[in-house]
């Protein structure tokens, strides 16, 4: 009876894939509108800032400044895609379209639910900086071909940066919050994590400041891999992804039960 049972109920696999695709399907439904804007916002991006600041400096870590900035677009897309996924679309499926009440009538478990979720911002992670890496690789703005690799970066980005946002989630009672973590946090992590001018060019008590920053290590071996300039310290940014979304993925889970059950 009990392996009965066992062969009636999913597997963990199973459950997860089912929110994951879950997702997939609401996504999709809307292609064009929601796929479209990522192939089109890095032209809007380079055109105002990386070809307008290109004719006043010319290279930057002894490259053309817009290979520098193009380096760095593709990962940033993953961190605000999946961090507006696990903190917006988290809170209004929590709290207004109450998906997750829906959900746990089916043979799912939060862990399941909250797995799917992160599973699905590092997909979307993944396609925004494939879509962002194809048009500056189009324009002849990053080399090839070890860039078209940068997706496998911007699913870690997207994983990394779900876990926190699903952290943040936890704390919030007000969907209106969530500017303090946007306009407070990702905002200035996009300046100051050498997505627009070396992390070495800061004060020295800012340059510690910002290796707290998980998108340096994420910026950091972006461009390495684009570049093809490898250094030992690659090593400890991927050291870092791994801690840190761990660090924040079990406690959000955890915090995130007891509110659902609450």
């Amino acid at each position: 009876m009990h392996s009965s049972n066992n062969r009636l109920y999913p597997s963990t696999f199973n459950r997860i894939y089912s929110v994951w695709f879950r997702h997939f399907r609401v996504y999709t439904k809307n292609l064009i509108s929601n796929g479209l804007p990522p192939f089109l916002e890095p032209l809007v991006f380079l055109a105002g800032i990386g070809l307008g600041m290109n004719r006043y400096i010319d290279q930057m870590a002894g490259i053309p400044y817009i290979t520098f900035l193009a380096t760095g677009l593709p990962i940033t897309a993953a961190m605000f895609t999946s961090a507006f996924e696990l903190t917006y679309g988290t809170f209004i499926r929590l709290e207004f379209d109450r998906v997750y009440d829906g959900m746990l009538a089916a043979p799912l478990n939060v862990k399941d639910m909250m797995l799917g979720e992160i599973l699905w911002a590092g997909t979307k992670g993944l396609f925004f900086s494939f879509a962002v890496t194809i048009v500056v690789a189009a324009f002849g703005f990053i080399p090839l071909p070890w860039s078209l690799f940068t997706p496998v970066i911007g699913f870690l980005t997207g994983i990394m940066f779900a876990s926190f946002s699903l952290l943040i989630t936890t704390f919030v009672k007000n969907i209106n919050h969530f500017n303090f973590y946007f306009t407070g946090f990702l905002s200035p992590m996009f300046f100051f994590s050498g997505v627009v001018f070396p992390i070495e060019n800061l004060p020295p008590a800012l340059r510690i400041i910002a290796e707290f920053f998980p998108l340096t290590h994420v910026v950091r071996p972006t461009r390495a891999l684009c570049l093809g300039d490898y250094s030992p310290v690659l090593f400890l940014d991927f050291l870092f992804i791994v801690v840190f979304t761990l660090f924040s993925v079990w406690p959000a889970i955890y915090r995130i039960e007891r509110r659902l059950i609450k």
